[in-house]
């Protein structure tokens, strides 16, 4: 088995061990983007909750015209509220200056798309690469640190960086199913959480075919 079949093996043993998550996807495509910057930093709750008082202007126009002070106030309980603030009205002047259309980027390769999002204030490869997976449909590899933990512990390499790990593992990802492609991302934070309250749990049967 080559070095990229014991990948898929992992990453398919824990879709089959945990199941499907569909956890991230909101209803409204821009509550999931806003997320994006929100999660930065913090915990899950407290980014739910800024987002829950974002509620009212989750649409362009209204983020456009929100200003600078009641957006702080509304995301305090994501920390860093005047940093993120920035990152927000960035991101949705980014978008609306590109036609505030989806649609328009599917002419883009996802590297070049990628390059654009790493542009935009705020924006680094983690939370790219989450936009591309999450609002963008593009089959990118996550390589946070949940996944360079992981495989580092079962005994795929060093992964010492962001860029070096996504870099190995981008092929594996061209030839699935979005679907999936989101569950191994999803998957990998569900097991690194679960080994984040026992470290001594039994890993082995990750590499089981």
């Amino acid at each position: 088995m080559s070095g990229n079949e014991q990948k898929v093996l992992v990453l398919n043993n824990l879709v089959d061990h945990y199941g499907y998550q569909d956890w991230w996807e909101a209803d409204n495509r821009l509550a999931d983007w806003l997320s994006m910057i929100l999660i930065q930093r913090t915990t899950e709750k407290n980014a739910k909750q800024a987002l829950a008082n974002l509620a009212p202007y989750l649409e362009l126009d209204s983020l456009l015209k929100l200003d600078m002070a009641k957006l702080e106030e509304l995301i305090y309980p994501a920390g860093f509220y005047k940093q993120k603030s920035i990152y927000i009205k960035a991101l949705i002047k980014w978008f609306h200056g590109h036609g505030a259309s989806l649609d328009k980027f599917q002419t883009y390769s996802t590297e070049d798309l990628r390059k654009e999002l790493l542009g935009i204030k705020g924006v680094g490869e983690e939370t790219a690469d989450a936009m591309l997976l999450y609002i963008f449909e593009r089959n990118v590899f996550i390589a946070d640190l949940y996944a360079r933990r992981l495989f580092t512990r079962l005994g795929f390499g060093e992964y010492k960086t962001y860029e070096q790990m996504r870099e190995e593992f981008m092929p594996i990802v061209g030839k699935i199913s979005h679907k999936l492609c989101k569950e191994w991302h999803s998957v990998i934070d569900v097991h690194g959480k679960y080994f984040g309250k026992d470290k001594t749990m039994d890993e082995t049967w990750l590499l089981e075919s």
